[in-house]
């Protein structure tokens, strides 16, 4: 068996590793500064990434701001307020149940709620909402387990010294479990950006020559940019998307670095 799962894990690296070197060496030729800061256009040579770039990063402000209170408030909620009784136990089915739903449900859910009900239109904060729907049961779900790692004699101590259970959970719960909450915090918003059935349901534009002022504006964003230039007659146009794909890459590398060494200094300064 272990050597089964060595072979599988062998297999799958492989398949990675082809993908990403023939993306590097498909775009890396159409990395520049010009390509950074341009506009799409219509003749792939003078076509460029900013407006994609300021939408994805307009996405993540949103999803943070409204996932990240939400999430680690029900974690804090059911971990630490709520009885273990037939509802909790409800709500944490569901909740397990909804990380695993396809992303293309929440893109019509947001169609449905945030684009008509709500009548947002395809904005940046119709989609910011359904992705924030989108990566809540996962911050739940990593903040839960952060605070489950916890043992239980530090609450018990605290408790011991005339501690209210808010003050426990502000100066010992989350101090603690913080290094975990934030690790799951930011894998949720690398999932999120690079998410791109949910941005086609809402509305997102495939390519726009202004960046979004409000939030009410229309956008696009690097997978959105993407889907589009691979569908673009023409080897060049595959090259860019190649190229834009390279950018996605890195950010999502750099948030995920993010997450390791923000764990490891708090980590540091929980143990100093």
């Amino acid at each position: 068996m272990a050597g089964v799962l060595f072979v599988s894990t062998i297999l799958g690296l492989l398949v990675l590793a082809t993908l990403i070197i023939d993306v590097l060496i498909t775009g890396t030729s159409w990395l520049s500064w010009d390509f950074i800061m341009g506009f799409p256009r219509s003749t792939a040579a003078t076509s460029g990434i900013w407006p994609a770039i300021v939408g994805s990063l307009y996405l993540m402000a949103i999803v943070a701001v409204v996932a990240v209170p939400l999430g680690v408030g029900a974690a804090l909620y059911l971990e630490e307020y709520a009885r273990d009784n037939w509802l909790a136990r409800i709500i944490q089915v569901n909740i397990n149940n909804l990380a695993g739903v396809p992303s293309v449900v929440y893109g019509i859910l947001g169609l449905g709620v945030f684009v008509y009900l709500l009548g947002f239109g395809n904005s940046l904060l119709s989609a910011g909402l359904t992705l924030a729907l989108l990566v809540l049961p996962i911050v739940v779900i990593s903040t839960q387990e952060a605070i489950r790692s916890i043992p239980q004699g530090v609450r018990e101590s605290a408790y011991a010294l005339g501690a209210t259970r808010s003050q426990v959970i502000w100066s010992h719960v989350l101090p603690i479990a913080m290094p975990g909450i934030l690790t799951g915090v930011i894998l949720s918003l690398s999932r999120a950006v690079g998410e791109t059935a949910p941005l086609v349901l809402v509305g997102a534009a495939l390519a726009i020559n202004f960046t979004p002022a409000g939030l009410l504006d229309e956008f696009t964003a690097i997978p959105m940019l993407i889907f589009q230039w691979t569908e673009e007659p023409g080897l060049a146009f595959r090259e860019l998307a190649a190229a834009a794909i390279i950018v996605l890459l890195a950010f999502l590398m750099l948030t995920n670095l993010t997450a390791i060494l923000l764990r490891n200094y708090l980590e540091q300064e929980r143990t100093a």
